[in-house]
């Protein structure tokens, strides 16, 4: 029996996340146990930026659940997010946890190229903003084989399947989860590099994946949007191999501050006075 992976995040139970994720469970051909996972519900504490987890063991050394949840990533065959708009952006439980994926590399060959789709769930039609953006970059950032994502719209919980395909939407997720390989990228302009298709639209013809940060040119043909993008210098995610080599960098990023430490030390020394600051109570 294979095992998909449930990635939450909505705080709210029995919310349309959590009812897509399952819809998605009841399409998928096969012999397939549903394990789920909350984000909001787990202790997930902000990244230190301690880069502990680059060198070692290469494990977060902080006490809290994020190790559980990378492991419940590393033994799934297969994994479905979906994730709530909150003022135009994914819940912020994703960003949360993809804060501590420099703890990715130490599980790279489990991790990579582990088949995966997304959800965006939004309230209000047009208003999903950033969020399937967010969910398509976590896919991509945690290492997997993005196979398709959709935005469904729903504010009650159930709303999705009231007016929307949600079902269609659903099994065609299911089956591009059971794919081989990975389906084709759709009629809609989609990034050559890594298939995102959020772009920033630069001066003089230039455009930006905002998903990978290739950059490129575009060109308006035949009623169409035709694109040419570059995967740039410091690709971490088109291969297995750049992302061997991205954490790779990483660490020479160690030696490089080790070089240059009383310069850099200098400069911030600079600005260490000034400012008022604003505290907590732990502070």
């Amino acid at each position: 029996m294979k095992t998909l992976l449930g990635i939450i995040g909505s705080p709210r139970k029995h919310g349309n996340s959590e009812l897509s994720i399952k819809e998605v469970h009841r399409q998928i051909e096969g012999d397939w146990h549903l394990k789920l996972m909350r984000l909001p519900e787990l202790n997930l504490l902000p990244c230190r930026a301690c880069y502990q987890c680059l060198f070692g063991e290469m494990r977060c050394s902080q006490k809290d659940d994020f190790n559980l949840a990378l492991e419940a990533l590393v033994q799934a065959d297969a994994y479905v997010v979906a994730a709530p708009t909150y003022f135009l952006g994914a819940n912020a439980s994703l960003k949360r946890f993809l804060d501590r994926g420099l703890s990715f590399y130490a599980r790279l060959d489990q991790l990579w190229a582990k088949p995966a789709v997304g959800v965006a769930i939004a309230g209000i039609k047009g208003m999903e903003g950033y969020t399937k953006l967010a969910v398509d970059s976590f896919i991509k950032l945690t290492l997997a084989d993005h196979r398709g994502s959709a935005v469904l719209y729903g504010a009650l919980p159930g709303e999705i399947f009231l007016e929307n395909n949600a079902r269609d939407t659903a099994a065609e997720l299911a089956r591009a989860i059971t794919l081989e390989r990975s389906p084709s990228r759709s009629s809609f302009p989609s990034c050559p590099v890594c298939g995102g298709d959020t772009f920033r639209f630069l001066p003089d013809g230039g455009v930006r994946c905002m998903m990978c940060s290739g950059s490129g040119r575009y060109v308006v043909a035949d009623q169409s949007i035709q694109l040419s993008i570059d995967p740039g210098d410091h690709p971490f995610f088109r291969s297995y191999d750049d992302a061997k080599r991205h954490a790779e960098w990483l660490r020479g990023m160690k030696e490089m501050f080790l070089a240059r430490r009383k310069e850099l030390k200098a400069i911030a020394q600079d600005y260490v006075k000034g400012g008022e600051w604003i505290r907590g109570a732990g502070n």
